[in-house]
């Protein structure tokens, strides 16, 4: 029998978790960190990975935050935030922070599953959502935090020439972090080792 190889739409719809298996903490990097953090309680979040049907193929989705935000400043990321009260659950907060931050309404938004909850030194659990984009959505960021809306192909994230490692010290702790640079962005920290997570999980789908 002559195995064939899923494509990469295929294959991204296989290797995410299912809707009505939502993922729940800790992250799956909990035991790498919880040396780092205080043994509270990790706030619940989500982010949005939202995924474009290009003609020349998918791409991935991110904002670059602004330069005069408290927390992440300047930094790429997925929208999302912080699963406040009136969130139903993950996808809710997922889809009113993209929204909010980025200006695509929920209806041009297509949540097909989740990654693993990833745990952040700031002492958050993040639930990622990855979601199809209406590829004729217009972004509408809000200036108050996010000073660009950009895509990246995801057959680079896919390429392992394209990942990066580098040691950085937190709290006198030497850590190691990925990163992939794309035409000047520095996608890195929580944001790159997610999407790692979700070129794992694509790799193990044949």
């Amino acid at each position: 029998m002559i195995a064939i190889v899923a494509t990469i739409p295929q294959r991204l719809h296989r290797a995410v978790r299912a809707l009505d298996d939502p993922p729940c903490a800790p992250g799956w990097n909990h035991c790498e960190i919880r040396d780092l953090l205080d043994t509270a309680e990790r706030r619940p979040a989500a982010v949005l990975v939202p995924i474009i049907a290009r003609a020349d193929g998918l791409a991935v989705l991110f904002t670059r935050r602004t330069d005069n935000l408290s927390q992440h400043a300047g930094q790429i990321s997925f929208p999302g935030g912080g699963i406040e009260a009136g969130d139903r659950d993950a996808m809710a907060a997922a889809l009113r922070e993209t929204q909010e931050e980025v200006g695509i309404a929920p209806a041009l938004v297509r949540p097909f599953g989740y990654l693993d909850c990833f745990e952040t030194i700031s002492g958050y659990c993040v639930t990622p959502v990855v979601a199809d984009i209406d590829p004729a959505y217009r972004a509408l960021p809000d200036p108050r935090e996010v000073a660009a809306v950009f895509e990246v192909p995801l057959a680079f994230f896919l390429d392992p020439a394209n990942l990066r490692q580098r040691r950085v010290v937190y709290r006198d702790r030497p850590r190691e972090i990925f990163e992939f640079l794309y035409e000047g962005n520095n996608i890195w920290g929580a944001t790159a080792a997610m999407l790692l997570s979700l070129v794992r999980r694509m790799e193990a789908v044949t």
